[in-house]
């Protein structure tokens, strides 16, 4: 360091010990200034790289809006369904005259709802306030809250389940051989609709090849 320095400063004065004109002076202090800088970013620390987004982090914190993604059980659950749905209605199909090799899909929105009692707990509250001149005046604020009402089975107590509802029907396709009759299809279609209890729009019988 003391070598580049002597070496930086050299120009200032000549052998004889004349100072340099002013130019030339100037010229050498920003040459100096400019080494300083370049001389503290070498030895300044790099900033750290931020660390990545991680991909389910991101998902949870897309909203609530994630409500409406499901999760490995509940997918699992959902698809159990669609399946037993399909075995029972696929022997039904069949049994319809003129109607043969019937291959059905079904789809769910969710699994069963399940309705659970609540209590509903109703809190009302009086504040009396005085103003300056001697008024006096009431407040009343009212809460409202819910609690599951719990019931003992065995050694825990657990939600008292009041109602279970079949999970919705998003969509149903059927192909089968005889559906190309019209009144043959109708009658598949209501059959579904009826028994799946969702409308026929939402029903789509195609003949096979």
């Amino acid at each position: 360091m003391n070598k580049w320095w002597n070496k930086l400063t050299e120009p200032l004065s000549n052998k004889e010990g004349r100072k340099l004109n002013k130019t030339k002076y100037l010229i050498a202090i920003g040459i100096i200034g400019v080494l300083i800088i370049l001389t503290s970013n070498w030895f300044q620390p790099s900033d750290p790289p931020s660390p990545a987004l991680d991909e389910g982090n991101v998902q949870s914190q897309s909203g609530e809006g994630a409500a409406a993604a499901q999760t490995p059980e509940m997918t699992d659950s959902i698809s159990q369904l669609e399946k037993e749905y399909e075995k029972q209605l696929k022997p039904l199909l069949e049994n319809i005259q003129g109607v043969s090799a019937v291959d059905i899909m079904i789809n769910l929105s969710s699994t069963h709802k399940k309705v659970y009692d609540k209590n509903l707990i109703v809190g009302k509250q009086t504040t009396k306030e005085n103003d300056k001149n001697g008024g006096e005046r009431e407040i009343e604020d009212y809460s409202r809250e819910q609690q599951l009402v719990l019931v003992r089975q065995g050694d825990r107590e657990v939600p008292l389940l009041t109602q279970t509802s079949k999970p919705d029907v998003s969509g149903v396709f059927v192909t089968a051989e005889g559906v190309d009759q019209m009144q043959v299809k109708a009658w598949v279609v209501e059959a579904v609709s009826r028994v799946l209890d969702v409308p026929t729009h939402r029903i789509s019988v195609l003949p096979k090849q």
